[in-house]
């Protein structure tokens, strides 16, 4: 049995598909992509005009994108959260809107979009005692605020740790992407061989996790176990992965060495999976290193809810854990021609595993990379 480093005792999430885990795990295993044509602001000039945007969002709403996510969702889960626990927000952007109508319209506050304004925001929405910190790592900041989180727990420091993460589709992310060619015209088609890049991606969500002896002591639904986790950086290139993978590799045997398991007891992989061509070939040379003689089980979410960004470790995990409630792992959206690299590994359509732990990857611009273990 691998060894315990905390509990998820509560979580939620808003996408593109709307409200809840359950209904984004229901619009998953259906295949169904909630990828369509952004109206928020004008895509003439850009690579792409779609995103995975949730509808109900605002920008003339009179609060940022962020916290049309946050509040209701955090509103309606504060009760689930002790004063004494510890916040921990993860996110790349944050408020971004506010720089953006300060530089283009010269409306507001700029450093109104600075993240810690945010987590303070987030602090009293909750009630929480604590000042909590922020955690920014490109794609893996999620990941890192859970295994952060997790051995805040393990260390004694804290027994109740929460984590927020959020990122929306702003004209100043998705121009960035444009420049850097790494957007899909279409819709992102993570390992598929004719794949061509990512599609960006909205979201927030939140994971409270304990101690198992104070989620024992107060009678907490276990929702999952944070068994183990790896951070690392290849330091490749400001971009681009690491084409080998190595980086990755190292990420998942560090998480497998801290949890006390081998690659046997591992029955999933909940991949970064981005759509890019790079992105998902360095995954594939990473899990083939790790997993040396047999195929495991990988799936990816980003052609259905897009690539949500700062949020995108957070939404991954709490779906793993779902999917290790049901022992069922959801297709890989928009994946049609299985790249050959890819074949055995990924699917189109749900799949029954057996082994109950999983692994979740992230990675991330400047050569960070992540895995994080689930049971």
């Amino acid at each position: 049995m691998p060894a315990i480093k905390a509990v998820a005792v509560a979580c939620d999430i808003v996408t593109p598909y709307g409200e809840g885990v359950n209904l984004c795990w229901k619009r998953l295993m259906a295949g169904e992509s909630a990828i369509g044509e952004i109206t928020r602001f004008d895509t003439r000039h850009f690579k792409s005009s779609k995103a995975a945007v949730i509808p109900a969002l605002s920008c003339d709403a009179g609060e940022s994108l962020i916290m049309q996510m946050l509040t209701p969702m955090l509103n309606a889960g504060n009760t689930l959260i002790p004063e004494d626990t510890f916040p921990v927000l993860a996110t790349t952007t944050g408020e971004i809107d506010y720089l953006e109508n300060y530089i283009i319209g010269g409306e507001g506050e700029y450093n109104q979009s600075s993240p810690d304004y945010l987590l303070q925001k987030i602090v009293k929405i909750t009630g929480v005692k604590y000042s909590g910190m922020l955690v920014s790592a490109a794609c893996t900041s999620s990941n890192t605020a859970v295994a952060h989180g997790a051995a805040l727990i393990d260390s004694g420091r804290y027994d109740s740790v929460l984590v927020v993460a959020c990122d929306s589709v702003s004209e100043f992310v998705f121009s960035g992407f444009s420049a850097i060619m790494a957007l899909d015209k279409n819709a992102a088609s993570p390992f598929d061989k004719n794949r061509k890049g990512l599609t960006l991606g909205e979201a927030a969500g939140f994971l409270l996790m304990m101690s198992p002896e104070r989620a024992l002591r107060e009678s907490r639904p276990i929702l999952g176990k944070i068994a183990g986790w790896g951070l690392t950086s290849d330091a490749n290139h400001m971009t681009g992965p690491d084409k080998n993978g190595g980086g990755l590799a190292a990420a998942i045997h560090k998480a497998l060495q801290s949890a006390s398991v081998t690659i046997d007891d591992v029955g999933l992989i909940s991949a970064h999976g981005t759509g890019t061509i790079y992105n998902d070939a360095m995954e594939m040379q990473a899990f083939k290193k790790v997993f040396t003689k047999k195929c495991v089980p990988i799936y990816s979410i980003k052609g259905g809810t897009g690539h949500t960004m700062g949020a995108a470790g957070l939404l991954e995990i709490i779906l793993a854990l779902k999917s290790l409630q049901e022992m069922t792992a959801p297709p890989t959206v928009n994946l049609i021609d299985v790249d050959p690299q890819a074949e055995g590994w990924v699917f189109s359509k749900p799949v029954k595993f057996k082994k109950s732990l999983t692994i979740s990857t992230n990675s991330g611009f400047g050569g960070v990379n992540s895995a994080i273990l689930l049971c």
